[in-house]
């Protein structure tokens, strides 16, 4: 797990203090996909890695079991950001999705490096503005555009590696999950791709979907447009 772990990005270019101490409390862990094995006392203790796989955060709505993803955590990805800043437990769930390999480290020490190592600093706060960034247009979507637009724009944000919570995410991804990010079901999801196809912009084929036609598809994209 270790010398798998040196190449995440997070311990690119930090000192050699920081890289030897992360390995020196980093405990690793796997868990089985479909299973859910953090409870949000657990972020007021530990801090995690994501070293391999994908693990999503979602809230319900239990009343009526409306289900909608926040985040889908890959390699190198972090979390519970808020907890870690905050102190305070996070009121949302997480779940499984591929396989997954974590490194889990304490809180305390976490906390020590943001205040103690400049290295660590400069990799954290553009990943956490990346957070509130992603946060931010996740909630102008819902609020500003249908789920035609919606899947459009996550279409086009798949393929921009700036997008750091988007891009390469729908590898592998059925199309509950896409809706569950959607904050839709799978049925309207499911048609929207099929008038996507039928207008010869898409192609699919199970989990996997290709653009035919990438021009065309921004030219559909309301986010395109106002950044023309």
């Amino acid at each position: 797990m270790q010398s798998n772990s040196k190449h995440l990005e997070l311990l690119d270019d930090t000192s050699k203090t920081f890289e030897d101490e992360f390995f020196k409390y980093a405990q690793p862990f796997e868990y089985e996909k479909g299973s859910s094995p953090f409870f949000p006392d657990d972020f007021l203790k530990y801090f995690y890695v994501l070293v391999e796989g994908k693990i999503k955060t979602y809230q319900i709505n239990f009343q009526n079991a409306k289900e909608h993803t926040l985040f889908i955590y890959k390699r190198g990805d972090m979390f519970d950001v808020i907890t870690l800043l905050d102190n305070q437990a996070h009121d949302v769930a997480y779940e499984v999705i591929e396989n997954a390999k974590v490194l889990r480290l304490p809180i305390q020490k976490v906390r020590y490096w943001l205040n103690n190592d400049t290295t660590f600093n400069k990799k954290f706060f553009p990943y956490l503005a990346a957070q509130m960034r992603h946060t931010e247009e996740l909630a102008s979507d819902l609020a500003l555009h249908d789920t035609r637009e919606r899947l459009i724009n996550l279409l086009i944000d798949n393929m921009n590696p700036s997008k750091h919570f988007k891009y390469n995410l729908l590898q592998n991804l059925s199309n509950s999950e896409i809706a569950k990010l959607l904050g839709t079901v799978r049925h309207v999801v499911e048609r929207t791709l099929k008038e996507l196809k039928a207008d010869e912009l898409i192609e699919t084929s199970r989990r996997n979907i290709k653009i035919k036609n990438f021009q065309k598809l921004l030219e559909r994209s309301s986010q395109y447009l106002l950044e023309k």
